[in-house]
């Protein structure tokens, strides 16, 4: 039997539309088997200096759901929008500018526990639900050798803190992890299905 939101978002033909071009993000509501469609809007991800670091997820995806929200057109549709950072020792590590700076982000995550926080926001017509949702990682120690080899295998430059769970340094190299492994990928999908039910019933 369906659940309730698949059917409320079949039946009543809403649309989810999807305001980021992360492929992980896509596959993650692919798996979930809700409908969607992807439509961004760009935006400048910079926030106030002065802001505690765990709520720079949250507002930089209210953020992108706001510009998004152009593309909102009829009362069944709703803009999700989402931001991921790492955050170690109250530093915010976002997506490497170059090698060498993915090398040191990795050698400064090595062997240590850091946090990801994924910031969601969900906008309709009529609602805005916003909230962000954490899982702490531990890092195996990494070689140099195993830092170079992941960075030219698999080009970690879009993605925060250099590195993503789903490929090599996360099968050999995660020791352990409190939290979903979806929101490491970039989008708490638990709770947005939970926050999509509120919204929908």
């Amino acid at each position: 039997m369906l659940s309730t939101i698949i059917i409320v978002l079949l039946e009543q033909n809403y649309q989810l539309i999807l305001a980021s071009k992360s492929p992980r993000r896509s596959h993650l509501l692919r798996q979930a088997g809700l409908p969607f469609r992807v439509q961004t809007q760009d935006v400048e991800e910079n926030y106030p200096a002065e802001m505690p670091v765990d709520e720079v997820p949250v507002f930089l995806a209210q953020k992108k759901a706001r510009a998004a929200r152009v593309h909102l057109q009829k009362d069944n549709e709703i803009i999700l929008a989402a931001d991921s950072v790492v955050i170690l020792d109250d530093t915010i590590y976002g997506k490497p500018t170059d090698e060498a700076d993915a090398q040191r982000i990795l050698r400064e995550l090595s062997g240590r526990e850091h946090r990801v926080i994924t910031g969601v926001c969900l906008i309709s017509q009529q609602q805005e639900v916003a909230f962000g949702d954490t899982t702490k990682v531990k890092f195996a120690n990494l070689s140099e050798q195993e830092i170079e080899f992941y960075i030219h295998k698999y080009q970690p430059f879009d993605k925060a803190g250099s590195y993503a769970i789903q490929e090599w340094i996360g099968l050999c190299k995660i020791e352990k992890i409190e939290g979903t492994y979806a929101n490491v990928m970039g989008l708490p999908v638990e709770r947005v299905w939970k926050a999509l039910e509120e919204m929908l019933t």
